[in-house]
């Protein structure tokens, strides 16, 4: 997607990535217009410039960046320091100054997409692993329970957890959730494997 004020700017700079076989899905001349259509297109990355009516690109992008994780790079005339720091701080992938040309243009963008996919990556990552660890904290409590209302070891009282999973064939997270909320409860027989 590009976002520029200059509608030739934005012609010049489409024209290249067709050139290069990018797909170009949305333009947009102003922050508010890029932010809605970036809800409604998805791109993969967003070029946009830095000084616009409405919204400014560094504002849009990062709104663009946080909620919906595209990458974003700005394209300006300004290279003073406090923009590039602003830039910086909004999760902007890459930063070029105009004029823009092919030779400029088209390694940026290949830059940011390939660091938007590996960011993409790794955030996937990192929520698997905050999950499998929210599964671990329940079981680890579960467990607690079940060897403190049935004097178990640790060992024993994974494996009710595990056994009645597979009996019921729920997830053990689900298993574990509900002997946290005392909504499960085991008899006797089935506390001493």
């Amino acid at each position: 997607m590009i976002v520029d004020d200059e509608s030739i700017l934005r012609m010049d700079i489409r024209e290249i990535l067709q050139e290069h076989g990018y797909e170009v899905v949305a333009e947009a001349g102003n922050g508010e217009s890029a932010v809605e259509l970036a809800h409604r297109h998805r791109p993969d990355l967003v070029l946009m410039d830095v000084k616009m009516p409405k919204i400014n690109g560094v504002k849009a992008g990062r709104i663009i960046h946080q909620k919906l994780g595209i990458p974003i790079v700005l394209l300006t005339a300004y290279s003073d320091g406090a923009l590039i720091e602003e830039a910086k701080n909004s999760g902007v992938l890459g930063y070029l100054v105009k004029p823009v040309g092919e030779s400029d243009l088209i390694p940026a963008v290949e830059i940011a997409l390939a660091q938007g996919d590996r960011l993409h990556r790794l955030s996937c990552n990192v929520h698997r692993l905050e999950k499998q660890l929210e599964i671990r904290k329940l079981v680890e409590r579960a467990k607690g329970i079940l060897m403190q209302e049935h004097g178990l070891s640790e060992q024993s009282a994974y494996q009710m957890l595990r056994s009645e999973s597979m009996n019921q064939r729920v997830s053990l997270e689900r298993m574990a959730q509900d002997v946290i909320a005392g909504r499960l409860r085991f008899d006797r027989r089935s506390a001493n494997p």
